[in-house]
């Protein structure tokens, strides 16, 4: 797979990769039905293209020319030395196989200006926190409201770069 900026005609593939790693992920978590909620608004289509004009942002997908396997999301914050990934999904069929890698390499390389990399993630996902602690991610305190909206806890962790 090689990573590339996502385009709008990628949207629907996107978003079906979204929602199949999140009921895969979340499921056991919040229930189905928590999470059919959260991808129809997190995910649609209208939220997932908004992204693609964000300033300051950078929206990837790992294709292999046949389909998806992984998608990220990352984005300055008002202190341009922060950046905030938001999202980096591997689709569960693609998962240990180097796409996580090479999409956060890339998110790294898009932000030269960046001292650190920030993100949230979900306590029990035990999986994303080891793959973002073998990418030398430390734990940087708790937040209430994941994502700001959520309600929903997370750890934050952060790597520092450059």
């Amino acid at each position: 797979m090689f990573v590339r900026t996502a385009s709008e005609r990628d949207l629907p593939a996107i978003r079906a990769l979204l929602v199949e790693t999140w009921h895969a992920t979340y499921d056991a978590i919040y229930g189905a039905e928590r999470v059919t909620a959260i991808t129809d608004d997190w995910h649609s289509i209208a939220s997932l293209k908004a992204r693609l004009s964000r300033p300051n942002s950078e929206f990837l997908v790992a294709d292999d020319g046949k389909r998806l396997g992984g998608m990220a999301f990352a984005a300055a914050t008002t202190d341009p030395k922060i950046v905030l990934l938001n999202q980096l999904y591997v689709h569960p069929s693609c998962q240990r196989q180097g796409i996580g890698k090479a999409l956060l390499d890339e998110v790294e390389a898009s932000f030269p200006e960046a001292s650190s990399l920030r993100l949230e993630v979900e306590e029990a996902n035990a999986g994303a926190i080891a793959f973002y602690r073998a990418h030398g991610f430390l734990p940087r305190g708790k937040t209430a409201d994941c994502g700001g909206g959520s309600g929903l806890p997370a750890l934050i962790l952060e790597k520092s770069l450059g």
